[in-house]
């Protein structure tokens, strides 16, 4: 049944991002997020009271502040073209600029960070589920009771160190500024005071690794929040899985598909020669 589910969803998924605007599975899992809001909310008021329930909602109208701010934060790097000629016709110098986001793996490093912490757990349980009686050892006394304990400092700088590294990683692969230096190249386009080629491929490279690290501090930041609060004892196991959709990369994930979503529509709305989405 839940292969079925999971099967139906994706095909769902396929048809939004076919017939409609945005990609589907992230609007799908936007609407996931957003229809646990309210249960939620209302547990946190019954459960911890009125002012700690308006001390979130202030902390997360923050929070979003902040993601939108770093979301939308990008470093224009400027771009001249020269004049060239293209068949009979000519085209005269241009400048434009390459906009390097600052967060330029999304929600992609806290996602592999997540599953790797969560991959020993399942297997020793799988390992030790017909071993009983055999999990007093060094194994499950130093590793697993780490693993398990979100709360735990070593927990806490494990899983900010792999978001960090898995940003750098999957931009690594995502991005190649030599790619982009030769293009830029082809068509006759220089960054002013940069040598076409190889120099403009390595300080495209150095400008990137720099937005890296403020961006993979900021993912990590936003996804170790919750542990963070345990630790500091500002909530407890259960208020902070009760978060659900309150906690940092659930918000994280909400702002980034809604602004991508409304970037898609104003294009649209753009083309048909409207106004736009927003004023």
């Amino acid at each position: 049944i839940m292969t079925a589910g999971a099967v139906l969803v994706m095909w769902f998924g396929e048809l939004i991002t076919d017939r409609g605007v945005g990609n589907g599975m992230s609007l799908l899992i936007f609407a996931g997020i957003a229809t646990q809001v309210p249960s939620q909310g209302g547990q946190i008021l019954s459960s911890s009271g009125g002012f700690v329930f308006a001390g979130v909602v202030v902390a997360v109208l923050i929070l979003i502040i902040g993601v939108i701010f770093v979301e939308q934060g990008q470093r224009r790097i400027p771009v001249q073209y020269a004049k060239r000629m293209v068949g009979r016709r000519q085209y005269g110098e241009t400048s434009t600029y390459l906009p390097l986001k600052v967060n330029q793996a999304g929600v992609i490093p806290v996602i592999f960070a997540s599953s790797i912490l969560t991959v020993p757990i399942l297997i020793t349980q799988i390992i030790q589920s017909g071993n009983a009686g055999q999990d007093d050892n060094w194994w499950n006394r130093n590793v697993m009771t780490v693993l398990s304990d979100p709360s735990d400092w070593k927990y806490i700088v494990g899983f900010g160190a792999l978001i960090i590294f898995f940003s750098y990683f999957y931009v690594s692969i995502q991005y190649d500024p030599a790619d982009q230096a030769e293009n830029m190249k082809k068509y006759g386009g220089f960054i002013p005071g940069i040598r076409p080629g190889r120099p403009t491929s390595e300080y495209l490279w150095y400008v990137m690794t720099r937005l890296l690290l403020v961006g993979s501090v900021y993912l990590a930041v936003i996804a170790v929040l919750p542990n963070v609060a345990i630790t500091m004892g500002l909530a407890d196991d259960g208020a902070a899985s009760s978060l659900g959709a309150f906690g940092g990369t659930a918000i994280l994930i909400m702002v980034s598909v809604a602004l991508t979503t409304v970037k898609q529509i104003e294009s649209q709305l753009m083309q048909a020669n409207y106004e736009g989405f927003l004023k």
